[in-house]
């Protein structure tokens, strides 16, 4: 089955033009065109087409996405290349998980902080309570809140 510019973008929730880009820079190189120069894209470029996408949500620039794309194309003696570089993404978005792990533990810290207060009538209570007073899974966000790092 074949698609045009604009299915493939409503099916990969795409602006059109965002395809077209892709195409004008070389991300794009299996798509097929029609006599008339219309772009026509099927299965292959769908599933290429998430990948980039995919890609992209890893925080990795499109001129990396190229250099991974031309290893594809080169074939399998670049097998060990594209996992390597697969697999430092990887390493990043897993970093980026930790970090936003870590963000998600603060607001949730804060907003039992909040409903506390709500609760007390003041924030004085939270503020004020000991470190064991406080509920086991926001300790140590308070303790890497309240404790003041050393500067060598």
């Amino acid at each position: 089955m074949s698609y045009s510019v604009s299915t493939m973008a409503k099916l990969l929730n795409l602006a059109p033009s965002t395809l077209r880009y892709y195409d004008k820079i070389g991300l794009l190189p299996f798509v097929k065109r029609s006599d008339g120069g219309i772009r026509i894209f099927d299965h292959r470029d769908y599933e290429w087409l998430q990948i980039i996408e995919c890609l992209k949500r890893t925080g990795m620039q499109l001129t990396d996405i190229q250099k991974y794309l031309d290893l594809v194309m080169k074939g399998d003696d670049t097998i060990e290349e594209r996992l390597e570089l697969l697999q430092r993404q990887r390493e990043i978005v897993e970093k980026q998980m930790e970090d936003l792990q870590e963000t998600l533990d603060t607001l949730n810290f804060k907003c039992w902080y909040y409903e506390t207060a709500k609760e007390a009538g003041t924030t004085a209570v939270p503020r004020e309570m000991l470190l064991e007073e406080i509920p086991e899974e926001h300790r140590k966000i308070r303790e890497k809140l309240t404790r003041i790092p050393t500067v060598d």
